[in-house]
């Protein structure tokens, strides 16, 4: 039997020419939809910055600080992760830890309380539209995630009090400049963002498909099954799961948004994979970003990751107790 003829230079134009195409295609249509999520939330988040409306909102948040043990102030640093994103927490965070009737004298365990709240539960208008745009509710992620802030928090808590790690003084390794606050430098801002998103969409996409040919991905699916199998997780969902997890949400949901699309990913694998990437997600970014507030590594890494590995364990257990058309009905929005 004569050995198959490999493509021709001629044929091999138009196949590539047609994969970019297919690419592109792809890419901009999950970018579009995740856009579409992102952009009101940006602009309505702006616009409550500029009003100082931040600061009323984070005032229920006062009572629940006593309960991780931070001063009360600590809920305007956690109400501005949660509307805004983690840079803006951390210029509130630095602004509070220099006043002495605000924030300083925090320890270092107090530190990394507050920051493995903010890592678990932060930019969710627009992180809880991306989680929409794949499949789950945005109630039921945004309990999800507020909730496991809180428990993590407590835990964490409790641990620090009862061991007094941690007790020194926090040091802040390094302090964020501010961005010029005009809406024209904000608005440019935001488009470069949005390009880079789009670029990185792109990149993530060719990459998942590259990794697919060569047959990495099955192997990645097969080192990490036992893993993901304890939260729920299959291997549809596998190799994309990890890419949220290092790199953020914003560019896991991108990749669920078109393989839950194409039918390739489960109802329940979208849940599970787009609730683990939401209470921990760009592990690596993220975790420096906390660290250099002062936070202990070990706390805000393993801490985050662990409590979020138990936490979807049980709650995929109890989930898979629920019927399909009830789970479809009360936590996934309509097709």
């Amino acid at each position: 039997m004569p050995a198959p003829e490999s493509p021709s230079p001629r044929g091999l134009g138009p196949l590539l020419a047609a994969e970019a195409s297919s690419l592109l295609r792809d890419a901009s249509a999950s970018s579009w939809l995740l856009f579409k999520a992102m952009i009101p939330a940006v602009i309505v988040v702006k616009v409550l910055q500029e009003l100082d409306l931040i600061v009323l909102l984070a005032r229920p948040l006062e009572p629940l600080m006593a309960l991780v043990g931070l001063p009360a102030s600590m809920g305007l640093v956690w109400a501005t992760a949660m509307l805004n994103n983690i840079y803006a927490a951390m210029v509130v965070f630095v602004s509070l830890a220099s006043d002495p009737s605000l924030g300083a004298g925090l320890s270092q365990a107090q530190a990394t309380v507050l920051c493995v709240m903010m890592l678990i539960a932060h930019s969710l208008p627009v992180e809880l539209k991306v989680a929409r745009q794949c499949g789950p509710t945005m109630l039921s992620q945004g309990v999800i995630r507020v909730g496991a802030a809180m428990l993590c928090g407590m835990a964490m808590h409790w641990c620090y009090a009862a061991s007094g790690w941690l007790s020194q003084p926090n040091a802040i390794l390094f302090t964020p400049g501010r961005r010029p606050d005009g809406w024209g430098q904000w608005a440019w801002d935001q488009t470069l963002n949005l390009l880079a998103i789009f670029a990185v969409i792109v990149a993530l996409m060719a990459l998942m498909r590259l990794l697919k040919v060569l047959r990495v991905t099955d192997l990645l699916v097969r080192l990490l099954a036992p893993l993901l199998r304890l939260v729920g997780v299959g291997r549809d969902a596998a190799a994309i799961t990890v890419v949220g997890l290092a790199l953020g949400l914003t560019y896991g949901g991108g990749l669920i948004i078109n393989e839950s699309r194409s039918g390739r990913i489960g109802m329940r694998d979208v849940f599970n994979s787009v609730t683990f990437m939401g209470l921990t997600h760009a592990l690596i970014e993220d975790t420096l970003l906390m660290v250099m507030l002062g936070a202990d590594f070990q706390g805000v890494f393993w801490g985050r990751l662990l409590f979020s590995l138990a936490l979807l364990a049980v709650l995929a257990r109890m989930l898979a107790r629920m019927p399909d058309h009830v789970f479809a009905r009360r936590l996934m929005r309509p097709a």
